[in-house]
């Protein structure tokens, strides 16, 4: 394309006429990691002018390019863009960069037209990504915009959809179309389907009072009914038995879900076998698949942005970020009411859950203030409130979750008040307690439906936390020491008033039980014992003995990395503890005590009674995926942002995991000092 950064890395000057290609912001930044550098003024004779769409300055930058003999660079949002739309604040996440034309104008080709025209897409890696693309699209109920409503049920089946669009937006300009094209459209569904409904779609700025639209509410009679709740594009699609647009995007949507809409304008997925036309555009003849097109608009054709590591990206990695941004919409759009919560998580919990709507924090009645405001009750899963609080949610029929850590935490420990990178929300149990059925189990028992590309997803971080050596933690940094020789069986430590102890070891609850149970077991094993951090620090209880340490231990490596450790050893014994799933991660054979939440999908060897219910059988992907990717939600610390498990992988990898609060850094000093007195800093 000839929109593309130059091959030499130099950045080219992009000449803008208006300040909102040079106002700093995900716009020009994307610009500027494309090679291009803006500025104000008028380019030399071969230079470049950059224009946004079709808009008034648009025109002008068009006219001084023909003047000075520049070239242009028209620029506009890509098809997957944001939670809200652009008048509500909320960035790009990807640019269509286009050094010929721009896709919704049929006037001339455009760098989209010319990829569909010209290029084979017949490569099948491409197609099989365009296929999985539009699986993850489909399966998250995704569109161009999303702040819809994904409680909200579509009317029952069997209604005609048609499409509204803003008043004077760009596509329906440069496809001819005017109020009277509307109009048309809307005859013509009454015409062609005389005994359905008939449901006009409002678009989500029309319906956000940001700019008109071409219908109101004096359409509606007995057949014809404006759509103005907000629900979502692809439900709606899903239950339509026709759909009508001008030019909307939500007409390639509907390409993407099998529909052939009916098109009044000339959009750029019009024209190529896949929409029924009503005025077809020329220079398009070739026939494509649904695929194919997606292939071209969605991977080839865009710029993607990673936000939060400042970097150009793939369709994949972009789709993952929005994913992440998406979930905390549709989870924190009505706010939570927080119990229970210590007062140096709060502010972190804070940037977690209350992006959209501010968290409240109330340890009296909060439930009633949740029903009072609207509002869901998160609750820290192991206070001792917890259980009544969610009793009462119940009662008063409110949403519930208990939140916990996640399982890829921070560089260092909570015990030393590193905020998490990772959190949970469960809103059936929680993962540590066997005695009823946690979000997580019902995540991992359906590992059966799992598509290729999650599989594949999950496969590709498992292997990126073993090569970056990352744990939940990332606390240990000292070397291994010499290890004796033999079968070395690693028996990790863990705090033993944890509650994944108290409500998951049916038997041994301490550590030095699990030692003696280790060694009973393995008489000529090489047991590596590894002290629970928090335990070394003298802030949690599970100390052994040192006689007792020196009578069932072969070597006790403190301050190492599990990794590492892992690595070095020939299977994991444990209780519950998270390392014996790094193990499994890492490819050894771990035997569990306890009851953690990976034992009983026949992944381990049990010795403790599994619930009866952990019938399925996944693979190591199937597991990883539940408990690291589609489980936790994550807050990259760098940019503030939501974020896929690839980016905190990261961050844990490399160590750049932003600074923690001046405040929080004095209070874990002092608990070191007063470690002794451990109970008092708790409470």
């Amino acid at each position: 394309m000839t929109g593309a950064a130059p091959s030499d890395g130099a950045a080219r000057p992009l000449h803008v006429v208006s300040a909102g290609l040079l106002r700093p912001g995900r716009v020009r930044r994307i610009l500027e990691l494309s090679g291009y550098r803006p500025r104000l003024g008028l380019p030399p004779r071969g230079g470049r002018v950059g224009v946004w769409g079709a808009t008034p300055a648009a025109a002008r930058g068009r006219a001084i390019a023909r003047w000075r003999g520049a070239q242009l660079l028209t620029v506009e949002d890509a098809f997957l863009r944001s939670v809200r739309p652009g008048r509500a604040g909320d960035p790009p996440l990807g640019l269509l960069l286009d050094g010929e034309g721009v896709h919704f104008d049929p006037a001339r080709p455009s760098a989209l037209e010319r990829i569909l025209t010209d290029h084979p897409l017949d490569e099948l890696a491409l197609i099989e990504r365009a296929q999985a693309g539009m699986a993850r699209i489909s399966a998250g109920g995704l569109s161009k915009y999303n702040d819809h409503d994904p409680d909200l049920a579509p009317p029952a089946p069997g209604y005609v959809l048609v499409i509204d669009q803003t008043a004077g937006d760009a596509s329906v300009t440069a496809s001819g179309a005017t109020g009277a094209t509307f109009a048309a459209m809307l005859a013509a569904a009454r015409a062609e389907h005389p005994d359905a409904e008939i449901l006009v779609r409002v678009h989500p700025e029309t319906r956000a009072g940001l700019r008109p639209g071409h219908f109101g509410p004096g359409i509606e009679d007995a057949r014809v009914r404006l759509l103005t709740a907000p629900v979502a594009p692809g439900a709606l699609l899903a239950g339509a038995r026709a759909v009508y647009t001008v030019a909307s995007q939500m007409g390639f949507e509907a390409i993407l879900v099998g529909h052939a809409p009916r098109v009044f304008g000339q959009p750029f997925y019009a024209g190529w076998g896949l929409t029924q036309d009503e005025r077809p555009p020329p220079r398009r003849g070739r026939r494509l698949t649904a695929a194919q097109l997606f292939a071209a608009a969605m991977i080839l054709a865009p710029t993607w942005y990673d936000p939060c590591r400042d970097r150009l990206c793939s369709f994949e990695e972009a789709l993952a970020q929005l994913e992440a941004e998406v979930r905390a919409w549709r989870e924190d759009r009505a706010g939570h009411v927080a119990a229970g919560m210590r007062l140096w998580k709060r502010p972190h919990l804070q940037r977690f859950f209350g992006r959209w709507r501010p968290l409240v924090f109330a340890d009296r009645a909060p439930a009633v203030r949740a029903a009072r405001d609207g509002r869901g009750l998160l609750a820290w899963a192991s206070a001792p409130g917890t259980p009544a609080r969610a009793a009462e949610a119940a009662a008063l029929g409110i949403r519930f979750a208990r939140v916990e850590d996640g399982f890829l935490r921070s560089r260092g420990l909570g015990a030393r008040l590193v905020p998490p990178m990772s959190l949970v929300a469960d809103d059936l149990g929680i993962y540590y307690d066997p005695a009823r059925e946690s979000r997580l189990e019902r995540l991992i028992a359906a590992c059966g439906s799992l598509r290729p590309d999650e599989t594949a997803r999950a496969a590709a971080l498992v292997a990126a936390i073993a090569a970056g050596g990352v744990s939940k933690y990332m606390a240990g940094a000292a070397a291994i020491p010499p290890l004796p020789e033999g079968r070395r069986i690693l028996v990790p430590g863990q705090v033993e008033d944890d509650a994944s102890i108290l409500t998951a070891c049916p038997a041994e609850r301490t550590n030095l039980a699990l030692l003696e149970r280790v060694r009973a077991e393995n008489p000529g094993a090489v047991i590596v014992y590894k002290p629970h951090p928090d335990v070394e620090a003298g802030l949690r209880p599970g100390a052994v003995p040192a006689a007792a340490l020196a009578r069932l231990a072969d070597a006790v490596v403190t301050g190492a990395d599990p990794a590492a450790l892992i690595a070095a050893c020939d299977e994991v014994w444990t209780l519950t503890s998270l390392l014996g799933f790094e193990a499994l991660l890492r490819g050894r054979p771990v035997t569990c005590l306890g009851v953690p939440f990976y034992a009983g999908w026949g992944l381990t060897r049990d010795l403790a009674p599994v619930p009866a219910r952990r019938t399925a059988r996944p693979g190591l992907a199937a597991l990883a995926h539940a408990a690291l990717i589609a489980y936790p939600r994550y807050l990259d610390p760098v940019s503030g942002l939501p974020c896929p498990p690839e980016v905190v992988v990261a961050r844990l990898a490399t160590g750049r995991t932003g600074r923690r609060a001046a405040s929080l850094r004095l209070l874990a000093k002092a608990q070191g000092l007063m470690a002794g007195q451990a109970r008092l800093w708790r409470r």
